[in-house]
């Protein structure tokens, strides 16, 4: 079970979802933001806009990248570009 932001609902029933997270830099003694990008199903009960927060479950494989299916959403206010925006969940 996993969470991360949705910053695509332009598919069919599919939306992508943002997880960022920090790599730490053994010789500089630091963090380095990363991010990956997933794709997700998601049921026509829910309705997510971008910037929301999804949190996602493994299932079978339902296409060549999709994997995974949304379980719940959290509403968020998100202003500007949600791509931008680096969160920790």
């Amino acid at each position: 079970i996993l969470k991360g932001m949705v910053i695509s609902t332009k598919m069919k029933r599919t939306i992508i979802i943002r997880r960022n997270y920090l790599h730490y830099i053994k010789k500089f003694n630091r963090f380095e933001k990363r991010h990956s990008n997933m794709a997700a199903h998601c049921s026509p009960c829910f309705e997510p806009k971008e910037g929301d927060i999804v949190t996602v479950g493994q299932c079978r494989p339902l296409s060549k990248t999709v994997r995974f299916n949304v379980l719940k959403v959290e509403k968020n206010q998100i202003f500007g570009n949600p791509r931008k925006v680096f969160m920790l969940f």
